[in-house]
């Protein structure tokens, strides 16, 4: 009797796929692979968190410190326009005319204008300081619009009026104030060979600096009782904010109509872009050093992942024995190395953020954290984690279950 061979079983091609890792089962493997070495795991993220950190810090803390420039700038004006004395073609100094101020007073766009001027006298806290030992302290005679033109406040005491500007009295800066270690109204400093009473102190003026450490005595008195010569030395010119730039280009003729060439016009706030350009310049180096943190912690993340493949190569070949494919262990040391990296990712940015806040608070600036700062760093940090766990992951596939099982 003949046989009959059986049939031959075969099988659907889809049973012959291998099963795809879900998105939830690659998380799974991650968190198994990081819990497996708390320690390790632990140093290599606190690598990329300080890198991250430091990053998101930076860039805080200057959107921080430019957020107090706006409002500062805001609060006081950018429309101040200053007018000095300039230099001939020789090279020698040259003086405005006493009528100066008034003359920029007229121009159409200007609201506010008040003159300062060099007085050739030293103040001394009493008559018994050695002469020379001034302090760095100057004295200017003012205008009684000074303080509305250029936004200074009075914080003890009360500025000049029409009497007082014609005795001898005097505001004092606030740096002034200090070095003369006078705090209150009412005292007197050795002025010009003479005294002259204390009426008050001035608030700190950010637009104008040079009168922070000045002695303010009035026009009048400053000629009466100094022997000044009625030049000014300064002019200060408030302007329509939308006029700025066309009364500038006219304040030399006005100030000197004779020399106008010879005159120096600037504007306050242009100091502040620059110490903001400069700022700018210093968030630049220290990314560049919050990217150097960021690659050390990215080469700690690979370290990690290169050691685990070494530490696991029986898992690594168990795994394969049990059907798992190259691209199934090449998407659990990837997880794991994306886990690590989000792990010191989300750490960094909230240090970076708390290192804003807490240095915006001792500061007194508001706290300005952008968004993008914190999401693209969280994305960065991914990316390191990525292309540090890629060479582990791509070395683990290549293990054959032998290669793997074998002892070294």
């Amino acid at each position: 009797m003949t046989g009959v061979a059986a049939p031959e079983m075969t099988l659907p091609k889809a049973a012959l796929r291998p099963a795809r890792l879900r998105p939830v089962e690659l998380l799974r493997l991650g968190l198994v692979g990081v819990r497996g070495r708390p320690l390790r795991v632990f140093l290599s993220a606190l690598g990329i968190a300080i890198g991250i950190a430091a990053m998101v810090a930076v860039v805080g803390i200057s959107a921080s410190s430019r957020a107090e420039l706006d409002a500062t700038l805001a609060r006081l004006g950018t429309n101040l326009l200053t007018v000095a004395p300039g230099v001939t073609v020789a090279g020698d100094e040259t003086t405005l005319p006493d009528s100066a101020s008034a003359m920029v007073g007229r121009i159409g766009p200007v609201h506010d204008a008040a003159a300062i001027g060099k007085v050739a006298a030293s103040v001394y806290r009493n008559d018994h300081i050695a002469v020379g030992r001034t302090g760095g302290i100057a004295v200017f005679a003012a205008e009684l619009d000074l303080p509305r033109t250029v936004g200074a406040t009075v914080g003890v005491g009360a500025w000049l009026d029409p009497a007082t500007a014609t005795y001898p009295g005097v505001v004092l800066g606030s740096a002034a104030a200090e070095r003369l270690d006078i705090r209150a109204v009412g005292g007197r400093v050795w002025l010009g060979g003479q005294w002259f009473g204390v009426v008050g102190i001035l608030d700190p003026v950010p637009l104008a600096k040079e009168l922070d450490s000045a002695v303010l005595v009035g026009w009048g008195a400053a000629g009466q009782y100094l022997g000044f010569d009625g030049h000014p030395a300064k002019v200060y010119a408030r302007a329509a904010e939308s006029q700025v730039e066309a009364v500038r280009s006219v304040l030399g003729a006005s100030a000197n109509p004779s020399a106008p060439h010879e005159v120096t016009v600037s504007r306050p706030s242009d100091a502040l872009a620059a110490k903001r350009a400069a700022n700018a310049a210093l968030d630049r180096l220290l990314l560049g050093l919050g990217a150097v943190a960021l690659l050390v912690g990215g080469v700690g993340v690979a370290n990690t992942m290169v050691i685990s493949v070494l530490e696991r190569r029986a898992e690594i070949g168990l795994r394969r024995s049990l059907g798992a494919t190259r691209g199934h262990i090449r998407a659990q040391f990837l997880a794991e190395s994306a886990v690590l990296s989000a792990l010191g990712g989300i750490s960094g940015v909230l240090l970076g953020v708390v290192t804003t806040a807490g240095y915006a608070v001792v500061q007194g600036w508001p706290t300005l954290v952008p968004a993008w700062a914190t999401l693209g760093g969280f994305l960065v940090t991914l990316c390191v984690g990525a292309l540090a766990g890629l060479y582990p992951a791509i070395r683990a596939a290549r293990l054959t279950p032998t290669e793997a099982l074998a002892t070294p």
